[in-house]
């Protein structure tokens, strides 16, 4: 079986969102919003700075000056919320999302776009 997950913790982080969210395994726009997060430890860290658990919804950190992203973080924040709700920008496109990404965080985009488009190994990732 392929490995979807970058890391025993990527699993364990996007698995601890889940439930800290009480997402449905059918919500694939969360879902890939989530493995993106969870895959990235700077992200992860700042998790409850970009979603808001209780509300269930993404938060305006991306304008917030207290919050601080590389631009690579910033892109994987941009691809996540677009993923999850459609949310872009006049400045965003797909080379400038991906472009900054080293192979780690393109691997995760890459299998967040996966998620989201094709529902294709959502399941397969909790299980496994």
């Amino acid at each position: 079986m392929k490995k979807h997950f970058v890391s025993p913790v990527h699993k364990e982080h996007f698995i601890d969102m889940m439930i800290e969210d009480d997402m449905s395994l059918h919500d694939l726009e969360r879902a890939s919003l989530f493995y993106i997060i969870a895959g990235n430890n700077d992200l992860y860290r700042k998790r409850r700075l970009i979603y808001d658990f209780g509300e269930h919804c993404i938060r305006a950190c991306l304008d917030d000056a207290e919050v601080d992203f590389s631009s690579g973080m910033r892109s994987l924040i941009k691809l996540g919320f677009n993923l999850y709700n459609g949310w872009s920008d006049r400045y965003t496109t797909p080379v400038s999302l991906l472009g900054s990404l080293d192979s780690h965080n393109l691997l995760l985009a890459g299998n967040a776009i996966m998620i989201r488009f094709n529902g294709c190994f959502l399941e397969e990732l909790v299980e496994s």
